[in-house]
């Protein structure tokens, strides 16, 4: 009996932890969300996608975009972007808010913002030399990590 009860529950986990991972799936381009497909024609036009994923974490989704030009982009489930990443250029302009913007130019002249990541604070802000500032909602800076 404490053999049967075992198997059960070993099974029991087995399922429960295979369906807490995250479910990642390639996807064709086509199969985007409609505002992330424009996104990318608006701000990569002259890039290609290399592949496209959907991830399903429990009840949420997301998609990751990666193009040939090296930038990395993450989707919410309706296509709005969560994160731009390009570590050999800099993040389009139109994709920064103004104060951090205006924070970036004034106290780290000449750097390049290569990653913007929305967060639940506001934004994480990576600089061309590795440093990463975090701003709150309204772009006023919260932290420094280098």
């Amino acid at each position: 009996m404490k053999t049967i009860k075992f198997f059960m529950v070993a099974l029991i986990s087995l399922v429960t932890a295979t369906t807490c991972f995250a479910d990642d799936r390639m996807i064709l381009p086509e199969q985007l969300p409609a505002a992330a497909k424009t996104f990318i024609q608006t701000h990569y036009s002259g890039a290609k996608i290399l592949f496209a994923s959907k991830d399903l974490d429990g009840l949420s989704k997301h998609y990751e975009v990666h193009l040939n030009d090296g930038t990395q982009l993450d989707f919410d489930s309706k296509g709005n972007w969560d994160k731009v990443e390009n570590h050999m250029k800099p993040v389009p302009a139109a994709l920064v808010p103004q104060p951090i913007a205006t924070y970036v130019k004034a106290n780290f002249p000449g750097e390049i913002i290569v990653k913007i990541d929305k967060e639940r604070h506001g934004y994480d802000v990576e600089l061309g030399n590795d440093l990463e500032l975090k701003f709150n909602k309204k772009g006023m800076i919260i932290g420094i990590d280098d």
